[in-house]
């Protein structure tokens, strides 16, 4: 009787079906009572289930930040311009490379003015402000005293502008952003603005060269 008792209870066929059917972990609560054995590739199979689940988890965190850009784009007075209207009528480098405009095209020295050139001659200062015044705290007070839109609109300058901006940062990121956007059938093109003193500029550069 005392070795018959073993060779009841160890049928090791029934385990590794067990182990192998996927409709297994619906089976834990009733047998729960059964052999170690069988807890084991139970387990198993709803260890490897988790697995899947935290590895589908795991883009979360990109699409998260897509919200928190949504949400920073709309923080946005719609007074101005948005980031997808500025990507969609942006150029891209390669179409860049074919205006001559663009031609050994260098963003300059970062300060918190920006040269803006090949302007269309029906551009008006509004148009410039619903663009780069998205980059402009309008509710600060400094801020909006900083902004400073200059358009020349005779002269050899014509079709140019100079906007001030409160500080670097967002200069860089308002040449980063536009330069290169079609505004009335036109690509923008935008630099770092030089000193109000170009002759010295020409000397300093020379003297770097």
């Amino acid at each position: 009787d005392v070795f018959e008792q073993p060779q009841q209870v160890g049928h090791k066929k029934i385990e590794f079906h067990i182990s192998t059917e996927i409709p297994a972990v619906l089976q834990i609560n009733s047998e729960k009572e059964e052999k170690n054995g069988k807890r084991v590739y139970l387990y198993a199979t709803t260890e490897e289930i988790n697995n899947t689940g935290f590895g589908r988890i795991f883009p979360a965190p990109s699409s998260n930040d897509k919200m928190e850009t949504e949400e920073e784009d709309d923080e946005i007075p719609s007074e101005f311009i948005s980031r997808k209207d500025l990507e969609k009528n942006r150029l891209s480098r390669e179409e860049m490379e074919k205006y001559s405009v663009f031609k050994n095209y260098e963003p300059g020295d970062p300060n918190c003015r920006i040269y803006v050139k090949n302007l269309a001659k029906q551009v008006q200062e509004k148009d410039l402000k619903f663009i780069f015044g998205r980059y402009v705290d309008f509710q600060s007070e400094v801020e909006r005293n900083m902004f400073d839109i200059r358009l020349m609109k005779e002269g050899r300058m014509k079709g140019q502008a100079f906007i001030g901006f409160p500080n670097e940062k967002a200069a860089a990121k308002a040449l980063k952003e536009v330069n290169g956007y079609v505004l009335l059938e036109k690509p923008m093109v935008v630099q770092f603005a030089r000193s109000a003193r170009p002759k010295q500029d020409v000397n300093e550069g020379k003297r770097k060269k």
